[in-house]
């Protein structure tokens, strides 16, 4: 078993059961979680940048992933709502 980190608790995760989406990405899809990982550096720090979206940290404070809870519901969310600003715009250019 491994851990997902959000803030400081930790909630249990069956690594055997992750899908790799390639070298950088992980796609829990029984936990519904999507870890994105930008270097295998060590994380020392992580910071709850908005509800179920986790900045992981490095030693000197860079980002070395970010992590997704509720993947599936944050992607929907955030596709629609882009789609939406963008239909907006595109509509208000052909006045």
């Amino acid at each position: 078993m491994g851990s997902i980190i959000l803030g400081n608790q930790r909630e249990p995760f069956d690594v055997e059961n992750a899908v790799p989406m390639n070298n950088q990405k992980m796609n829990f899809p029984e936990q519904d979680v999507i870890h994105l990982a930008i270097t295998d550096e060590d994380e020392i720090e992580n910071l709850e940048l908005s509800p179920n979206v986790t900045a992981e940290l490095n030693a000197e404070g860079d980002l070395i992933g970010i992590e997704i809870l509720k993947a599936s519901t944050f992607l929907r969310d955030f596709v629609l709502e882009r789609t939406q600003a963008k239909l907006m715009q595109l509509k208000q250019s052909v006045k």
